[in-house]
């Protein structure tokens, strides 16, 4: 194998691949290290397996859609976006659909189109592969000269990184991008879980009273010390044997984790009728229960999930209450309770079983326009690796595909230079 290159990619995930395809189209010298056998582990699993390629949002809503500094991708999104992610796979004989929340897949349902397709491309461009390879060291004086490999060491005058968070380590996320940018000057901004199952020790979550029941566009709240809503989320909800789950909680995670830094506990607050207003819901339940002998359990039953609503009245104490003996404010009770029940949550799960990454490389280390350092010239960071995070949906493959293609244009383009 060759020893000097333009630019070399190092990672080969979601970024990285894409990263190494733009230096290449960019008529460079390429060669792309991943430390796994496989390109794509971890884009293999994301979507269920089917691969949320990208969200069809304008790009104002696609980052209103990534809380953690997604505003930094502004410029990144001038040049390279989601419609131009649509375009290169449509480009590459690869369709698409489009499903709810605007989330793109593959027609296939298949995350191994979208790999396989990124790996082909990158071998039709003539990159270099180098599997197997672990990098341990960036080399450079003032600036970048190369990269130390457990086997060998290859030099270029530029080095993207796109080496990926700590979530999901078997894949091979753990984190060697972080010491390899300290290494050089860079500040790592703390890292946490964000897109991760909320976990509570509430006596009925510790019981397993509610475990499996699904909620279907509930609105999650996240609240501070002082009661008032941080960030709230209108999706389904999942309550399992260690607290929430589905899409409403995941998006309070990182929200719930930033909290968590100066509090014991956080507590959301569940509304299962978002859509009423305490009013309209209290006319609601009025209209159900006008001349009927039956007792509240019963009555309300098309209301909530069986178990949900036997809970939340046992908690008042009137489930087996006659519906005509309700006064106003029990009525009212119900309401409250329906619209506003709290759940105290104590952690979420951990980094290593979280979806994605919070913190990284600080921003204000990294050119916007271009993806390079500021602090080493040459060095250029994409996706995971940079202190950047979205929810899901499409969202971080997003933010992934869009950095590391401006990391490799730019850096094929500073590599240029060096011909003259």
């Amino acid at each position: 194998m060759e020893s000097s290159y333009d630019v070399i990619v190092v990672g080969g995930g979601t970024s990285g691949l894409m990263a190494a395809i733009a230096a290449a189209e960019s008529n460079s010298k390429v060669l792309l290290i991943e430390k796994n056998k496989r390109f794509g582990k971890k884009l293999l699993m994301t979507g269920g397996g089917r691969c949320n390629v990208t969200n069809n949002r304008m790009v104002d809503d696609l980052i209103h859609h990534i809380p953690g500094n997604g505003k930094f991708l502004y410029s990144t999104f001038a040049q390279f976006n989601n419609q131009d992610i649509m375009n290169f796979f449509e480009s590459q004989g690869v369709s698409l659909k489009e499903e709810d929340h605007g989330r793109m897949f593959p027609v296939s349902n298949k995350s191994k189109t979208i790999v396989d397709t990124l790996v082909n491309r990158v071998k039709e461009l003539g990159v270099t592969i180098a599997t197997n390879t672990v990098v341990k060291k960036l080399l450079h004086e003032t600036e970048i000269t190369g990269v130390e490999t457990e086997f060998e060491t290859f030099y270029a005058p530029c080095v993207v990184l796109t080496t990926g968070g700590r979530t999901y380590p078997s894949t091979g996320s753990t984190g060697d991008g972080y010491k390899l940018a300290k290494k050089v000057g860079h500040t790592i901004a703390p890292l946490y879980p964000t897109e991760s199952p909320l976990i509570s020790e509430e006596s009925f979550i510790c019981e397993k009273t509610l475990q499996g029941i699904s909620l279907r566009d509930i609105c999650l709240s996240v609240l501070n010390k002082e009661g008032k809503t941080v960030t709230s989320h209108k999706m389904d909800l999942l309550f399992t044997h260690f607290g929430v789950s589905g899409p409403a909680a995941l998006r309070c995670s990182s929200f719930v984790n930033q909290l968590l830094e100066t509090q014991e506990h956080v507590v959301v607050a569940l509304d299962c009728f978002p859509d009423l207003s305490e009013e309209e819901l209290t006319k609601q339940i009025q209209a159900i229960l006008t001349d009927t002998k039956k007792v509240l359990k019963n009555a309300l039953q098309t209301f909530l999930p069986e178990r949900l609503l036997h809970f939340y009245l046992e908690k008042l104490d009137i489930a087996d209450l006659p519906a005509n003996q309700l006064t106003d404010d029990q009525l009212a009770a119900i309401v409250d309770l329906w619209k506003n029940f709290p759940i105290q949550i104590v952690k979420t799960f951990p980094l290593e079983k979280s979806f994605v990454t919070g913190g990284g490389i600080h921003l204000k280390e990294i050119n916007p326009k271009t993806m390079e350092s500021k602090m080493m010239p040459g060095l250029f960071f994409g996706g995971e690796l940079i202190d950047i995070n979205g929810y899901t949906g499409g969202f971080n493959i997003t933010a992934a595909f869009c950095t590391g293609h401006s990391a490799g244009k730019h850096a094929a383009e500073v590599a240029s230079y060096f011909h003259y």
